[in-house]
């Protein structure tokens, strides 16, 4: 391979690392000022025009802080924990597409570290390896609230996972790939959210499990665990948890809207490649706000409530959709009538309905003492 190839992937790399800290760091800045203005508040406003320093402020004051390591600890274990659950929030944006390619200097760049043709089950891979930090920090620190924090992360893993892997079968099946560019072309003509929205919900939903958001933030519940996997954690291996944590929740909203959302894709991208990265970062921006909004008004719920949800609604209702989805693009193929392709969101959104009723009637019941 040309070494100038290598030069160009170390590259677009450093970029794409330098473009995720600075979201985490700014990601931060939004979330305080979103809660803050939901919550008539005024959030951070000091440093900075806006309070735009106060990320760095923040990085300062976690750089400085003193790092205090337990004697009780497996020392190596608990330092390699915090660094496998950054790096694995990193490496996971390899594969997003970015953009279409644009010419520099007479050579094609394009706006991706890297093409691979089954890059949803690398994305799939990742993912799942980085529950591993989590339940190292809490097995390392020899603490049994940060052990309980370390056992939720993975019972939770194993409720929503398969929930997830569905989603991306869905996403598979209507792209009719496995390579994320192939997906996104696929939407040139229509999102695959107007197809499949209860399949764009269910995945937003598991990804919020993915990411420790609220109201799945069980395995740091500081009411129970005391904060949880990372009690005993300080400084900055404390920050590269919390770093980890906002990368991911930009790295799954980046997935999100390329799966679901068309991407990059926009007006006039393909005659001005560049703005197929502004096109995706405002889709981004939309989804982290929801997130956001889920954490400012949705109380957390219940562990065996968590663990109920994902194994009797998320997985039933994913297989279903996959179902549907799999039956409607076939019949449309085979028998050469798009009424069967269109029955796919009408029968989602009724397969919703449903689960909905059933979730509802459950509650009831329990309420009732009707068990």
């Amino acid at each position: 391979m040309d070494w100038t190839v290598w030069l160009e992937i170390t590259i677009k790399g450093a970029i794409l690392c330098f473009i995720l800290l600075g979201g985490f760091a700014y990601l931060t800045w939004y979330e305080r000022r979103a809660l803050a203005r939901m919550q008539v508040r005024v959030g951070p406003n000091r440093a900075g025009p806006q309070g735009l320093l106060q990320p760095i402020a923040d990085a300062v004051k976690l750089i400085f802080k003193e790092e205090y390591t337990p004697p009780h600890v497996y020392k190596v274990v608990f330092v390699i924990a915090p660094v496998l659950t950054v790096v694995s929030s990193l490496i996971l944006a390899a594969v997003i597409p970015l953009g279409t390619s644009f010419n520099l200097f007479g050579r094609e760049i394009w706006l991706y570290v890297s093409n691979i043709n089954v890059g949803i089950l690398y994305v799939m891979s990742i993912a799942s390896v980085a529950v591993y930090g989590i339940v190292l920090a809490g097995w390392s620190s020899n603490n049994k609230y940060a052990m309980l924090g370390g056992i939720r992360s993975s019972a939770q893993m194993v409720s929503y996972e398969l929930a997830l892997g569905l989603c991306f079968t869905i996403a598979i099946l209507l792209g009719n790939s496995m390579n994320l560019i192939d997906i996104v072309n696929a939407q040139r003509g229509l999102w695959f959210v107007v197809v499949q929205p209860v399949g764009a919900l269910i995945f937003w939903i598991a990804t919020l499990a993915e990411v420790n958001r609220a109201p799945f933030d069980m395995p740091e519940a500081e009411q129970e665990l005391t904060a949880g996997f990372h009690s005993e954690y300080s400084g900055m291996k404390f920050a590269l948890f919390f770093m980890a944590e906002y990368q991911k929740m930009i790295v799954v909203s980046m997935l999100l809207a390329t799966l679901f959302f068309g991407g990059y894709l926009g007006p006039w991208v393909d005659q001005y490649p560049l703005l197929g990265p502004v096109y995706l970062f405002a889709k981004v921006i939309i989804l982290l706000f929801g997130m956001i909004w889920v954490r400012a008004t949705w109380p957390r719920i219940r562990y065996d409530r968590l663990m109920s949800f994902g194994w009797k609604i998320l997985i039933p209702l994913t297989l279903a959709l996959a179902f549907i989805t799999a039956t409607g693009i076939l019949l449309a193929q085979e028998l050469n009538n798009q009424i069967y392709f269109w029955s796919i969101p009408v029968l989602s959104i009724i397969s919703l309905l449903i689960a909905t009723a059933v979730v509802y009637h459950d509650l009831r019941r329990k309420a009732h003492g009707r068990i």
